[in-house]
């Protein structure tokens, strides 16, 4: 029997973008996703994401056989989302992976409530570009040519890039009939800009003592984001459960093969750690 693993996506970028990691690890695990977080009316975004941990623990409650524990992987906002769910539940969970998804604590904790307080987190984050972000392309070949152009899409996997292309920016159902090879964003970019100006500034505090479930940590080697929070705190709570592989903080999306066998290979080691 395959273990259940729930893979939670980035910030912008529903589960389905990562359909050729998720491919690459079929034959072991079974593959379960919320496909975007934070567009339940019924569970908002607001500080420190509580609603979205329920929604993550919900969906797996509803699809986890009893008595069975799960792995939870997580990108950017997938990663924090993981954590804070083991912590709530730690009784269902196996282990946990994040994938660049650094913890905040310390003094950067005591800037992020200053910056969410000033405003500033809008300029120093991506949040800013979110409000105005575009939301509609007449064809997928308009948005394909789009987004790669873009220096930082330019660098992703094509398969990857294709996938985003159908899922995270499907055909416009509300588009009249003559008009539908209209394409439109699938994550609201009022939910994203929501996501990055709530960004939890006390897990960093919760997990001081330890984690109550084996943590492992996957990095980009040119992070911005690992370079402004970095790993202090993170290293303490995944001890050697620690690798980097090269690229950006979006390295899922620009070596999904290499993230897949990483992945494979901590999960591994969070199993033995467990023994």
């Amino acid at each position: 029997m395959k273990d259940i693993l729930h893979f939670s996506h980035a910030n912008g970028f529903p589960a389905s973008t990562y359909r050729t990691i998720f491919a690459e690890l079929a034959d072991d695990y079974e593959i379960r996703a919320v496909e975007r977080f934070g567009h339940n009316p019924r569970l908002p975004v607001t500080r420190d994401w509580p609603h979205l941990v329920d929604e993550l623990l919900e969906d797996i409650d509803s699809t986890r056989p009893p008595d069975t524990k799960v792995w939870l992987v997580g990108h950017s906002l997938g990663g924090y989302l993981s954590l804070m769910a083991a912590l709530k539940r730690p009784h269902w969970v196996k282990g946990v992976v994040m994938l660049d998804s650094p913890v905040i604590a310390g003094w950067r904790s005591h800037l992020l409530r200053i910056s969410q307080w000033t405003g500033l987190d809008t300029r120093l984050s991506p949040a800013a570009a979110t409000k105005n972000r575009r939301t509609n392309w007449p064809s997928r070949e308009e948005a394909w040519r789009h987004f790669h152009a873009k220096s930082a899409f330019s660098r992703w996997d094509e398969r990857m890039l294709s996938d985003y292309i159908d899922f995270g920016i499907p055909p416009d159902t509300a588009a009249p009939a003559a008009s539908r090879s209209l394409r439109k964003l699938a994550f609201d970019r009022e939910v994203e800009f929501r996501i990055y100006k709530t960004l939890p500034r006390t897990l960093g505090a919760r997990v001081t003592h330890g984690v109550p479930v084996p943590v492992g940590f996957i990095a980009g080697t040119h992070s911005r984001e690992v370079r402004q929070v970095g790993l202090d705190m993170t290293r303490r709570i995944v001890g050697e459960h620690l690798e980097w592989i090269e690229g950006s903080h979006l390295f899922p999306m620009e070596r999904p093969i290499e993230t897949a066998r990483a992945l494979q290979r901590t999960l591994d080691g969070l199993r033995r750690a467990d023994i």
